[in-house]
């Protein structure tokens, strides 16, 4: 296989215009080419669908078309197959391929780059990328979802404790708990399904920032390369950002989700909890106290939560200042968002996999639920439906809960004509709500956390996934 050569004397493309060339120093700040190279696939699909519009339009010949497309498919096989030679000198991955393009087939190479700039280039090449990532990212959280409904669909009838500012509130089925995650997660799918209808725009043929003076076709390119329209407006179409800063916002959402759930599994962990256990794969030991069994996974997610958040200031950051239309500094956009993308997809990856290794403790989330007086607002929904007003239930249920604190028992424990010291409208039914099972299950309705309906939330999630 043939091995794409260096630049004769260092020349650069644009060299032209200049009388020295640039520094070694100033070659390497400048230069892109250790990381939009990931782009590579995406600038020869670009290209590919430049060159046929071009030959469409007979600004360039069919015979310089078939010689561009074998050329670019040549290119690409030597990418996949790691013998492409990346020149810094050449500065980014478009420049890269034409040079080695050219080397290739000649002045047909050199022809392709007619009616486009490098501004649009990248714009394009960026969106393509950006829009098979979510497509991939959606499938990830829809793997993650099952994972959830699944462990949910094993816990319905699980009780645990629900909080309110950390403290036990009221009791509620794991299962239930879980799908909370679930919803976080179909809103994530949302947001992202319509973050890729203003991605997938294409920019291509807003040239350098004025348009092109040759006659293109640009909802032809658009339809080549599956995107939904054109970015009418030439300025905007090579100077946006918009669409990577939106995609951050989405994904600094799903980490801060996921951040919230591995806080939920550390401090579950936690022996003074004792509520799961983590696959052994997902944590780690001490280097010197040997009983440790650390949560290094869900630790990691939170601490990852905040590169993720960083990025989308910077981003913000990187563009809040610039005129229009594309300046150098969209050059520091790619970092944030190759990263952004790539920490996401492994998170959700690893936290999929997480799911089928949690082990629960089913009688350390029922001995919990009981230490915090989870079923008093049952109590005090008793009385409100035996005529009370709710305010005064709360009064007296705020009293038999620190009569039974004082005797060291929960609610349930205590006898009826100890329970009707507060209220003489406690009758013997009560007790069918002062269980954890009989609070839990009573909350029957959409939204509630009685296993019939937590089980009724699943199946839902279920055929959401479906379609």
């Amino acid at each position: 296989m043939e091995k794409n050569s260096s630049v004769e004397n260092n020349k650069k493309t644009w060299s032209g215009r200049f009388n020295e060339p640039v520094s070694q120093l100033v070659q390497r700040y400048t230069a892109s080419i250790s990381f939009d190279k990931r782009l590579a696939e995406y600038d020869i699909q670009g290209s590919i669908a430049h060159a046929q519009m071009l030959s469409a339009k007979k600004i360039i010949s069919n015979e310089d078309l078939i010689a561009i497309e074998q050329g670019l498919n040549q290119i690409y096989d030597e990418i996949q197959n790691d013998q492409f030679v990346w020149l810094l000198e050449l500065e980014d991955v478009h420049l890269n391929i034409e040079k080695r393009l050219t080397a290739l087939v000649g002045d047909a190479g050199k022809r392709l780059h007619t009616a486009r700039s490098r501004n649009d280039q990248v714009a394009t090449d960026v969106r393509l990328y950006l829009r098979a990532s979510i497509d991939a990212i959606i499938r990830l959280i829809k793997a993650m979802q099952l994972a959830l409904l699944n462990l949910s669909g094993q816990h319905t009838n699980t009780v645990m404790p629900g909080f309110t500012h950390l403290q036990v509130a009221q009791p509620v089925s794991f299962g239930h708990h879980l799908m909370a995650y679930f919803e976080m997660l179909k809103r994530d799918v949302d947001r992202l399904t319509d973050c890729r209808k203003r991605v997938n725009k294409l920019p291509l043929g807003a040239a350098a920032l004025a348009g092109s003076s040759y006659p293109i076709d640009r909802e032809m390119v658009a339809q080549k390369l599956g995107f939904d329209g054109i970015c009418e407006n030439s300025l905007d179409a090579v100077s946006d950002r918009d669409f990577a800063i939106e995609f951050c916002a989405c994904a600094a959402l799903i980490m801060t989700h996921l951040s919230r759930f591995s806080e939920e599994l550390i401090l579950w962990m936690n022996p003074a909890f004792g509520f799961i256990d983590l696959a052994d794969r997902f944590c780690t030991g001490s280097s010197i106290m040997p009983q440790k069994k650390n949560p290094d996974v869900p630790e990691l997610v939170r601490g990852k939560t905040g590169r993720i958040n960083g990025h989308l200031v910077a981003l913000l950051t990187l563009m809040k200042a610039q005129p229009l239309a594309y300046n150098k500094d969209n050059q520091e956009d790619k970092e944030p968002l190759f990263d952004t993308v790539d920490t996401l997809i492994d998170t959700l990856i690893i936290y999929t996999d997480m799911m089928s290794g949690i082990r629960v403790n089913l009688e350390a989330m029922r001995s919990s639920a009981m230490k915090g007086y989870a079923t008093a607002t049952d109590l005090a929904d008793y009385l409100t439906k035996k005529g009370l007003p709710f305010r005064d239930a709360h009064e007296v249920v705020a009293k038999t809960v620190q009569y039974a604190e004082n005797k060291n028992c929960d609610l349930s424990e205590l006898d009826l004509s100890e329970l009707q010291k507060f209220s003489v409208q406690i009758d013997q039914d009560v007790f069918a709500l002062l269980t954890l099972d009989g609070s839990m299950k009573s909350r029957d309705h959409i939204g509630g956390t009685s296993p019939a309906q937590v089980n009724a939330a699943i199946e839902r999630g279920r055929k959401w996934l479906a379609d």
